[in-house]
């Protein structure tokens, strides 16, 4: 059996540029997963977290001629949390904020794919229970979003400085922070998380 090489993002970038739409649609596929997850832990809600990572992937193919190379996954990402705080801000103007729920119902226009297609969708359902989920959403946006990036998705600091726009010290000072805020939430209740779930902090300086 001969395994199949994908091609790298920088190939269907350019070949996006191009026009080539089957090529940028095999970049959605790429992270739709990961995408619609941050969307939707930045948002809470199935529905908006849907229209905002499509909105992301609008915004996207018409920016490609922008992207000037590095990290696309990062980029991409950046998109997909200015579409989210865009989202956020609407929301805020038009009715008073609810409380996240983990699980909303409806059927997604975005099917959040098999986590077995998408490496960073798999860590993503393995690590996180319904506990995590809910103390994440206590997190103020900005450290939600780069705890998410570093210790879900597992982004290094390069990439989350890309898709953030923030430095790297501020980068590490919001891990910290939400790492930090994240035990103190859970402490709060441990017989709902699992131990072997328990954050750690990696020693990042």
């Amino acid at each position: 059996m001969t395994d199949t090489l994908e091609p790298p993002d920088e190939h269907l970038v350019s070949l996006s540029k191009d026009g080539n739409l089957d090529a940028f649609n095999s970049l959605v596929d790429r992270y739709q997963s990961l995408v619609f997850s941050v969307c939707y832990r930045q948002l809470g809600e199935r529905t908006a977290a849907e229209d905002a990572a499509q909105e992301a992937f609008l915004a996207a193919y018409r920016a490609l001629d922008q992207f000037k190379g590095g990290s696309f996954r990062s980029w991409l990402l950046r998109i997909a949390l200015n579409q989210s705080r865009d989202e956020l801000r609407r929301r805020m103007r038009r009715v008073p904020s609810r409380p996240f729920e983990a699980s909303d119902p409806g059927e997604p226009a975005i099917d959040p794919p098999d986590p077995a297609a998408d490496p960073a969708a798999a860590l993503d359902a393995r690590s996180l229970s319904d506990a995590l989920e809910r103390a994440l959403a206590q997190l103020p946006a900005d450290q939600r979003a780069v705890v998410l990036l570093a210790d879900v998705h597992g982004l290094q600091y390069d990439e989350i400085v890309a898709a953030t726009g923030v430095s790297i010290g501020t980068v590490k000072s919001r891990l910290s922070r939400g790492r930090e805020r994240l035990r103190q939430i859970l402490a709060r209740h441990p017989e709902l998380f699992p131990r072997s779930g328990r954050l750690h902090d990696r020693g990042d300086a």
